[in-house]
């Protein structure tokens, strides 16, 4: 919640989008919160974000709880982990964004 010269918020929050595009901010009622943060957000509950997640998490589980005793356990795992691997970093904010 903004308390105190609302004004005075918006023009350090101008200021600093011209010299650090990638750390704007967006000055709400709730307070002032980086747009980065909102677009990481909007990823991460996106139902393909959280079905892919969830079934790679799954995966990985399935893989320990049968046990690794062949070379063909040890590539079920490491797909597994490459598959939330790219989901993590598809979640993560860009630095032009």
């Amino acid at each position: 919640m903004l308390v105190g010269n609302e004004e005075d918020v918006v023009d350090q929050t101008i200021s600093m989008q011209g010299r650090h595009p990638s750390m704007a901010c967006v000055v709400s009622k709730e307070g002032v919160e980086p747009q980065r943060f909102q677009g990481w957000l909007t990823r991460v509950l996106r139902i393909e974000w959280l079905g892919q997640t969830a079934a790679s998490i799954c995966w990985i589980g399935s893989v320990l709880a049968y046990g690794i005793s062949t070379t063909g356990d040890w590539l079920q795992l490491c797909a597994a982990s490459s598959w939330l691997l790219a989901n993590i970093m598809a979640a993560v904010p860009a630095k032009d964004e």
